[in-house]
């Protein structure tokens, strides 16, 4: 494994610039629109940790740039807006999942729904009334309804079927295929070889590239 520099990328979707906590660091890395890098490495490593820092959702010291825009310029709402994060157990604030979108999603959350194989009526139903699997499938429409630059994953499928996993494999590489940056937390090797160009691993507070 190699550590990992910045690479020089004038044009990089997100660069983290000396980003550390107390759990590890500091992390110099970039990413490119339309690639994506899975995270993998021991339970409790820190790897959520480090997607929260980059969502500017946890104390953190160093940079993080989008499109060459530092998140310390902007309000934190729009840059969460553009960086998306979605934890391995999302938190839903509505009684439904219907609730947390707006009339503008509307269009796309069907589309992402019928790529995932969601019956539209699912939108309405008590969200304690959803299977894992349901919620974790809805909580990605959640998050691709905000048509993010950079999108977090923790985890996303970890309660999912097979044929549920290769649904949302293949919604997300169309996305990344689209110009998305991807960056996603998977146990699973098979999943980081199927979804991403490049593969960090995290241990011991630090970042390596396999």
């Amino acid at each position: 494994m190699a550590a990992l520099s910045a690479r020089p990328d004038l044009d990089a979707r997100l660069s983290a610039r000396g980003l550390r906590s107390g759990f590890g660091g500091p992390f110099d890395f970039s990413l490119l629109a339309g690639e994506c890098v899975a995270i993998q490495g021991p339970s409790g490593a820190g790897k959520s940790v480090l997607l929260r820092m980059l969502a500017d959702l946890d104390p953190h010291e160093g940079e993080v740039l989008l499109d060459g825009q530092s998140a310390a310029s902007m309000p934190a709402p729009a840059w969460r807006a553009q960086v998306v994060y979605q934890s391995a157990e999302p938190a839903w604030w509505e009684a439904s999942a219907g609730a947390h979108f707006t009339a503008a999603q509307r269009g796309l959350v069907q589309e992402v729904m019928t790529a995932l194989d969601l019956a539209p009526a699912l939108l309405d139903v008590e969200i304690d009334r959803l299977s894992t699997g349901e919620r974790q499938r809805l909580a990605l429409v959640r998050s691709l309804a905000c048509a993010p630059r950079v999108l977090l994953l923790d985890e996303p499928t970890a309660a999912l079927d097979p044929a549920s996993v290769a649904r949302a494999e293949a919604l997300l590489a169309a996305r990344v295929a689209d110009g998305m940056t991807l960056l996603i937390v998977t146990h699973s090797a098979d999943q980081a070889r199927r979804l991403a160009q490049r593969v960090f691993h995290l241990e011991q507070g630090t970042l390596t590239s396999t």
